[in-house]
């Protein structure tokens, strides 16, 4: 393999007096890896790293961005997380000698096929070797490693910001979808909010540029990303390892077309995301602590009896005699299995709330906990906990899993299939500045298993769950996460409309709130582009709670078009309880559109291993161009704009409509886009609009669950008859729309006539009815199907019990054509105008 030494120290090259010297070839200034679209270009004279896109540089990066952070010892005491040091936070007492030293030149370089590998030399002195990979198009590995570790207690490495550049990723977060001008912890942190910490939940290390680059830092120890807060022109990622700096940094450079493609290039390195079973996409309903078996049934019974859209529920403590007997309270439930059945024959399929425990107060749990003892299943060393039971269950341990996973089972034979996983955050990696000890069975301890602690804990249930995926509902997520399927749920959002971070007075108290409804919204659109996709708020709220009225319907709204609609309170009230009959009517209006919206959901949910596109995206990541990074309106794939209202008491809002035609999706109403408009929103309406000339897959109108039912003439289940397939088209640019199960829906639009192909898949096979919208005053001319005229059937009702036929409805939508057809082998309908 060809290999060229770059001899850089150029006293050692210069010429000596007296001597004869040979003519050399002179080194390569630049060195490339790649040669295609993406290319990283290194000159090793500037000490300048170029991350292009064709011609267009996408970022640079140069010694500032490849630091080594020294002490004048590094001790195994000290926690070495970078944040409390970054943050400057008060109380935290900084190791002594502190100081980063940036790479100052290249000594050497060697290139070696799709690897170069630099030695820098760092101001003081010091030397790192930074490799440089090709993994794959448009992603490149850099791995930064000191040559002498000895005082070396943080590694960082970062890139250049454009000006203006928005900043997306970095996991869960409650205040703001753009990430320029913060600095984010990897890890949970002491912090002045109401819950005492920061409720960094489901960090995850991975940037993405808007101009359509990113950054992966592949470390499990507590790091730090300061996105253009201490210099707007620089992302820095800071990681603290301590006695493990000989270990080095491992980094990920992307490239992509456009900003949404990056998760793709995560997903590569990472894993691509397992997806839940099909039902988990909801609606699902929960009560916080659950009275006994006859208010589960009754609940049960009361969403059938009022018509309200539902798939699943899950059950929440005190369902067991103890944290955790697995099994069922005798006196609350004393026929568990009759009960599960009883919502599988509703419809409806379930799940359980559980941790990582077992209760050491309980005599119900002692013969467990002398078994987790005897057997070792306990780390051999725990610290600070953060929950009421005991110690978290050592799944480092393949013993501990078995034994777990064998208790579990008899939930699972029950018919269980799902598990909201709560808690299981008690490895926290240390506090001002001193550690908080863990040590696990395989080794690890808390400075890499505040990470690795959540990724076994929901490994440990995902392979219990059936081959469809069930339902992982995570209060917690990490990076690499995604590949056990979890749904991430924030924790305990406030049950009101507070800002994150909000000074509020309640109840007597003054307090920062943790956030409400908008915190919940801006969580769901910062973890999908980090690669945690699948998104389900407490629907309503857990602090404070009940929500008041406003604040719930706002709330169910919102979360009718996220990826999964979970209704619960933390004043454990549901629907029918929380309102009159209107406020139930139109919580009933919002979970079916919610689940209509399945096979749209789905088709997007299918496309994310490959495209990396999450289902809700921030508008400014879809939409770059404009400038514009609102959190409070966003895309739902790319028909849909959403743009709930989040503040109390507002009747209207401001919404941002992108280049195009959008349609209102309730009235019918068009709006050009390319500008900033105030609509209307009161309190019955959610600002939704539909791209002109989109294609919107839904299911019949009539739809209760996606799980089978044995009582179908009651409860319509997809599961049990998928049905026709509704499709909603505002006619405008030609397009098509390939659904996940292969049925494929086209438009072809000229001036006078608009034509529909449809064929059928391998789930909707029967028929399908278009619902095309905003057509205007004027009836269509003609309506054929294969070149067969149809006739106008007289009313909506009429049409349903057609097998093929069409309805005009000049007041509806702003002008309503219902075509209804059967699917055999394909169809084409031509409408003429």
């Amino acid at each position: 393999m060809k290999r060229a030494r770059l001899g850089l120290l150029l006293a050692a090259l210069a010429p000596q007096q007296g001597c004869y010297q040979e003519a050399v070839e002179p080194a390569p200034r630049v060195l490339t890896l790649g040669d295609g679209t993406y290319a990283l270009s290194v000159d090793v004279v500037s000490l300048s790293l170029e991350l292009r896109r064709g011609d267009e540089v996408l970022t640079t990066l140069d010694g500032a961005s490849f630091a080594l952070g020294v002490v004048d010892e590094v001790r195994d005491e000290t926690s070495y997380d970078p944040y409390p040091l970054l943050a400057e936070m008060p109380g935290y007492l900084p190791p002594a000698g502190v100081a980063f030293h940036e790479a100052a030149r290249v000594v050497s370089a060697s290139t070696s096929g799709e690897r170069i590998v630099l030695t820098l030399e760092h101001a003081g002195g010091a030397r790192s070797t930074l490799t440089l990979e090709l993994e794959r198009e448009g992603s490149f590995r850099l791995e930064l490693v000191p040559e002498d570790p000895t005082r070396v207690a943080w590694l960082r490495v970062g890139a250049t910001a454009a000006e203006g550049e928005a900043f997306y990723g970095l996991g869960e977060h409650f205040d703001d979808v753009d990430n320029a001008g913060k600095l984010r912890a990897m890890q949970i942190e002491v912090a002045d909010l109401e819950s005492g910490y920061n409720e960094a939940h489901a960090p995850v290390p991975f940037v993405i540029g808007t101009r359509g680059w990113g950054l992966f830092v592949e470390s499990s120890y507590p790091g730090a990303f300061d996105v253009g807060a201490a210099d707007a022109s620089r992302v820095a990622a800071t990681f603290g390892l301590g006695s493990a700096a000989h270990e080095g940094l491992v980094a990920h450079l992307y490239a992509a077309e456009h900003p949404l493609d990056v998760t793709a290039r995560y997903y590569a390195s990472t894993g691509a995301p397992r997806l839940p079973a099909p039902w988990a996409l909801g609606p699902l309903v929960w009560r916080d602590e659950n009275d006994d078996q006859a208010q589960v049934e009754s609940d049960l019974a009361i969403m059938r009896e009022l018509d309200l859209p539902a798939s699943g529920i899950w059950i929440d403590r005190p369902y067991a005699t103890a944290v955790n007997t697995f099994d069922f309270e005798d006196a609350r439930f004393p026929d568990e299995r009759a009960m599960i059945a009883r919502a599988h024959d509703l419809g409806f399929r379930v799940g359980l709330w559980h941790v990582p425990y077992l209760d050491e107060r309980s005599p119900f749990t002692a013969p467990l906990v002398a078994q987790a003892e005897d057997a070792g299943y306990y780390p051999l060393e725990t610290g600070l906990r953060f929950n009421g039971w005991g110690r978290p269950i050592d799944f480092t341990s393949a013993g501990a899993v078995a034994w777990w996973q064998d208790k579990l089972s008899s939930y699972v034979s029950l018919g269980v299939e799902g598990f909201k996983l709560d808690y299981a955050e008690d490895v926290v990696p240390g506090a001002f500045g001193a550690r908080n000890v863990y040590r696990f069975r395989d080794g690890s301890d808390e400075r890499t298993m505040h990470r690795g602690y959540t990724l076994a804990y929901h490994r440990t249930y995902a392979q219990l769950l059936p081959e469809d995926g069930g339902l992982l509902l995570c209060r917690a997520a990490r990076w690499g996460d995604q590949i056990h399927g979890p749904i991430v749920w924030p924790g305990d959002l406030d049950a009101r409309m507070w800002r994150h971070g909000q000074q509020v007075t309640e109840g007597g108290r003054s307090f920062k709130a943790v956030g409400g409804l908008e915190a919940s919204m801006i969580a769901g659109l910062t973890l999908g582009p980090s690669g945690l996709p699948f998104y389900g708020a407490d629907t309503g709220g857990y602090r404070h709670a009940p929500p008041d009225l406003e604040t719930f319907i706002r709330w169910f709204q919102q979360t009718a078009l996220s990826s999964v609609m979970q209704i619960g309170t933390g004043s454990s009230d549901v629907a029918w309880e929380l309102g009159d009959a209107a406020l139930v009517d139109l919580y009933r209006r919002y979970t079916r559109l919610h689940l209509r919206l399945f096979p749209y959901t789905w088709t997007l949910a299918q496309q994310i291993a490959s495209t990396g596109r999450p289902i809700q995206r921030p508008f400014g990541l879809q939409e770059p161009s404009y400038g514009e990074h609102p959190s409070d309106q966003y895309f739902y794939g790319d028909a849909l704009l959403v743009a709930p209202v989040v503040e109390p008491g507002l009747s209207e809002r401001s919404v941002m409509f992108p280049d195009g035609a959008w349609i209102d999706f309730f009235d019918g109403t068009t709006i050009e886009g390319g500008q900033r408009l105030t609509v209307a929103a009161p309190l019955d309406k959610l600002p939704l609009y539909l791209r002109q000339g989109a294609i919107l897959p839904m299911l019949r109108p009539t739809i209760d669950t996606l799980s089978p039912t044995v009582w179908p003439a009651e409860v319509d289940s997809f599961a049990n008859d998928p049905g026709d397939l509704f499709v909603i088209i505002a006619p405008g640019a030609s397009s098509e729309l390939s659904l996940y199960d292969g049925a494929r829906v086209e438009t072809i639009v000229d001036e006078a006539t608009v034509a529909v192909v449809a064929s059928p898949g391998e789930i909707f096979t029967r028929g399908v009815e278009l619902e095309l919208i905003a057509l205007g005053a004027a009836a269509p001319l003609r309506v054929a199907v294969d070149e067969l005229t149809l006739e106008p059937a007289s009313s909506r009702e009429e049409l349903t019990g057609l097998a093929q036929g069409f309805y005009w409805d000049a007041g509806d939508r702003a002008g309503t054509l219902i075509v209804k057809v059967a699917l055999e082998g394909g169809r084409r309908v031509v409408i003429e105008r």
